[in-house]
């Protein structure tokens, strides 16, 4: 049992799926501004990106998260505490 103890201690910590997001697609808050439902339109325009770039973000965030839709992402976010 020591030796097994000992063993899970140089494995990292279990990451949730939103840690594992670049600052950009989180800190500027693209992740929570689509999981609060704003469509790429109002998000490009509030932080000066093009439309394309918001939904090339939106893609990137799908995929690391392995998540199918925007009602996924909100879900997540939710049962995480991400936003209200």
């Amino acid at each position: 049992m020591a030796d097994t103890l000992a063993d899970n201690l140089d494995k990292p910590a279990a990451v949730r799926p939103h840690e594992a997001l670049s600052e950009r697609e989180f800190q500027i808050q693209i992740f929570c501004k689509i999981a609060a439902g704003q469509i790429p339109t109002e998000i490009a325009e509030e932080l000066h990106l093009s439309v394309k770039t918001v939904s090339t973000y939106r893609a990137r965030v799908l995929e690391k998260m392995r998540l199918a839709n925007n009602a996924d992402l909100t879900y997540y976010a939710i049962k995480n505490g991400l936003i209200e």
